[in-house]
C-alpha cells in the first residue's frame, strides 16, 4: 500500500517547510522531494492526497483517555460510557494510552485491555496504564512489572492518586515501592517504566514525589515520575516547573479548557516545554476538546507551531518510548494529520497509513456496528465552541 502525500507544510513536529512524504505499508519510506510520476510507474496503486495550503504533521498521542468512561462519582447513573474510535481520530489523535481512575471496581484492568486491544483491531495505536488511584496499583497478572513484561499494551503505572481526598494516601516506602517495581518492570521489557500521577487539588500538591526524588533511602530517579493534572493552580504549576528543572515530564490536562492560559504561565515562569505534554483526560468531555484547545493555541499564535505540537507528538512519544510515534521521519509509522493552515480544521487523518478522516469527514466506523441495528447518538448538553 503507498500513500503519497504532496505540496505540504511540513511539520515533524519541527518547521521542514514545503515537502512530499511517501508512505509504504503503514511507515514513512521518504520525505522530501518525490516524483509521483516515478511513484506511479512502479505499477502499485497509490492513493494520493494533495496537501497544497495545508499543514502536514505527526497525529496526536493522547497519553490519558478513561477509555472504559469516567466513574460515576455522583452515583451509578452518572458514570459516563466507553469512548469509541470515531471520537478519538475525529480528534486528530492516532495513538492512545488507556487510563483507570478512582473506580476500579467495576472499571476494571482486563476490560481496559480489552478496550485497547478493540482499538487496535480497528486501526489505532492504543496502550494502558496499569493501575488506578489505587496503591498498590490494581494489575491484570501478579504485578505492575508481571503486566509490564507480558502485557505489550501496558507501558507503566497509572494513575496513581495523590494530594486528593480520594488517594489511598500511601506512606512514602509504599510509594517507592510501587515506583520501582513499575522501572524495574520497564527495564526488564524495554518500555517507559514510568509512574503515571493523578495530582489533586489537596494542600500537599505533589510533596511526596519532592520527597521521593530527595531521600537517598530509595533512589528514585525525577525521569521515573509524570505528574498530570498541574494546571490546577499557579503554586502548583509552579511545583511542576522545578520538578522539569530535576528531570521529570510533567502533562496538563485541558478539561477547564484554559490551555491557553497555562502554557503562558508555564512558559512565562521558566517552564521547560521539551518536558511538558497535553492530554484530553477524556471521560466526561470527549477527546475532541483535547485538539480544540490545540487549534485555539495555535490561531492565537500561543507558542511557536513546532514547540505547541510538540506537546502532542514528539514531547509525548520520548515520555513513553513510543519512539516510532510523534515524529515525521523515515522509519516512522505513518501516523498523520493534515490540517488546512488558516483555520487549522482537520482535513484528513492517516493512523499507519490507514484513512481515517477524508476530505474532513470520518471514512471508518465502530467494528459491532456492523451487523447492528441500533441507533447509537450521544450528544452532551454541553456543546464545543463550534455548537456541536
Amino acid at each position: 500500500m503507498l500513500t503519497l502525500i504532496e505540496h505540504g507544510d511540513v511539520y515533524a513536529p519541527e518547521h521542514l517547510g514545503t515537502q512530499s512524504l511517501l508512505l509504504v505499508d503503514g511507515r514513512i519510506g521518504k520525505i522530501g522531494r518525490i516524483s509521483r510520476a516515478a511513484v506511479e510507474a512502479v505499477g502499485i496503486d497509490v492513493n494520493v492526497i494533495d496537501a497544497t495550503g495545508c499543514i502536514v504533521c505527526p497525529g496526536f498521542i493522547d497519553p490519558h483517555e478513561h477509555l472504559l468512561g469516567g466513574s460515576g462519582e455522583e452515583g451509578f447513573a452518572t458514570q459516563s460510557p466507553e469512548i469509541h474510535l470515531s471520537e478519538i481520530v475525529r480528534a486528530g489523535i492516532t495513538t492512545v494510552v488507556g487510563t483507570l481512575g478512582v473506580d476500579t471496581t467495576m472499571k476494571t484492568m482486563a476490560g481496559l485491555l480489552a478496550k485497547a486491544k478493540a482499538l487496535k483491531e480497528e486501526g489505532l495505536s492504543a496502550f494502558i496504564w496499569s493501575g488506578g488511584y489505587n496503591v498498590p496499583p490494581v494489575s491484570i497478572m501478579k504485578s505492575v512489572r508481571e503486566d509490564m513484561m507480558f502485557i505489550d499494551e501496558v507501558v507503566g503505572a497509572g494513575e496513581v492518586a495523590i494530594s486528593d481526598e480520594r488517594a489511598t494516601d500511601p506512606v512514602l516506602s509504599e510509594l517507592a515501592r510501587a515506583v520501582t517495581e513499575t522501572h524495574v518492570g520497564g527495564m526488564l521489557s524495554r518500555k517507559a517504566g514510568i509512574t503515571h500521577f493523578h495530582v489533586g487539588p489537596g494542600k500537599r500538591m505533589m510533596t511526596c514525589l519532592e520527597e521521593l526524588i530527595a531521600c537517598d533511602q530509595y533512589d528514585i530517579q525525577p525521569c521515573w515520575l509524570y505528574p498530570t493534572h498541574i494546571e490546577r493552580s499557579a503554586p502548583l504549576m509552579r511545583k511542576a516547573i522545578g520538578l522539569t528543572k530535576q528531570g521529570c515530564y510533567v502533562d496538563m490536562d485541558i478539561q477547564e479548557e484554559d490551555l491557553a492560559k497555562w502554557l503562558t504561565f508555564y512558559a512565562d515562569h521558566g517552564g521547560d516545554l521539551t518536558r511538558l505534554t497535553v492530554s484530553s483526560d477524556a471521560s466526561q468531555k470527549g477527546p475532541d476538546t483535547l485538539f480544540n484547545q490545540i487549534r485555539n493555541c495555535a490561531r492565537g499564535h500561543r507558542l511557536p507551531l513546532p514547540k505547541l505540537l510538540a506537546l502532542v507528538t514528539r514531547n509525548t512519544s520520548e515520555v513513553l518510548k513510543l519512539m516510532s510515534k510523534g515524529r515525521l521521519e523515515t522509519g516512522a509509522d505513518g501516523d498523520i494529520l493534515v490540517l488546512e493552515k488558516e483555520s487549522f480544521d482537520i482535513v484528513h487523518v492517516l493512523a499507519r497509513g490507514k484513512p481515517m478522516v477524508r476530505d474532513g469527514d470520518l471514512c471508518v466506523e465502530e467494528q459491532f456496528l456492523e451487523k447492528s441495528n441500533r441507533r447509537i447518538t450521544l450528544r452532551g448538553a454541553r456543546r464545543d465552541d463550534d455548537g456541536k
